[in-house]
């Protein structure tokens, strides 16, 4: 992913990603777990891409629906890359291949891959269309590409505490003078019309997430608490004076008093594309 490219300001730290690593294949690719299983039962040796890999969590359980396959997995970062690798070693899962890459500029023949995937990479883009065509590039012909991206502007919480709404408010104004795209999720059918696929292969859903067990929602709150601390969104927020430092104080503490709260809810939207490479 270009620098010139990314609005991605969240920052690839352990303590503002602890969140990320909640994430599994089965709550955060249910959409694709179908297809990854007829796709690996008809040819064990599947050749993967996991686009934008993070911490590697979906990616590690992604590998075990195809163990005589093999996955190459990708991010900007080669600080979450480390963390990726590691967090596959403890796991026990050695069908791999950690790879620092640019999404506008995969370093992949054409058609090197059955399988594409990428979650929660193009909300961060400045030009997710080009991001698009490019996944499309390198996914073989009768190959599959899934989609998996939030719709930020709905977020479903309670207790409505005002220092959570003011960072939600906060999220997503510095999101988008990043250049990125919170409501990418409901634009994933209308960026792939953009980048030449036809409607007709494409099958698109949408999926949640919900966040309400107590050890659920410290993960979230502790992320969240740390980017509004120390992270750029503290410093976007403060450069485009939407907020003072009492402002952000008092949204991070609102995500705590939330975590402790016995009735605390919160969901999300996320929208999921299937698409099939002709």
């Amino acid at each position: 992913m270009a620098d010139q490219h990314s609005a991605y300001t969240l920052g690839h730290k352990a303590s503002q990603v602890q969140h990320h690593e909640w994430r599994t294949a089965e709550n955060s690719a249910g959409h694709l777990l179908p297809h990854l299983k007829d796709a690996a039962s008809r040819n064990p040796g599947l050749k993967f891409l996991d686009i934008g890999a993070g911490s590697g969590t979906i990616t590690a359980t992604f590998a075990k629906y195809m163990p005589q396959g093999h996955i190459t997995a990708t991010d900007i970062s080669d600080e979450i890359l480390q963390r990726a690798a590691s967090f596959a070693e403890k796991q026990g899962v050695d069908n791999i291949t950690f790879q620092k890459a640019n999404i506008f500029e995969l370093p992949f023949e054409d058609g090197a891959f059955d399988i594409t995937h990428a979650h929660q990479v193009l909300v961060h883009l400045d030009e997710p269309v080009a991001g698009i065509k490019e996944m499309i590039r390198v996914t073989k012909k009768g190959g599959i590409l899934a989609l998996r991206e939030a719709d930020m502007e709905h977020m479903v919480i309670w207790p409505e505490l005002p220092g959570v709404n003011d960072f939600h408010e906060t999220l997503l104004s510095t999101w988008r003078a990043s250049g990125g795209h919170p409501n990418g999720g409901r634009q994933l059918v209308s960026w792939s019309l953009q980048a030449g696929i036809p409607r007709a292969d494409m099958t698109a859903t949408m999926g949640t997430w919900c966040y309400s067990q107590e050890g659920d929602r410290r993960v979230w709150a502790d992320s969240m608490m740390e980017r509004i601390k120390h992270g750029q969104m503290r410093v976007k927020a403060l450069e485009m004076k939407l907020r003072s430092e009492q402002d952000l104080d008092a949204m991070a503490k609102g995500w705590d008093d939330w975590a402790r709260a016995e009735d605390a809810m919160m969901g999300l939207v996320n929208g999921e594309l299937i698409i099939h490479i002709r």
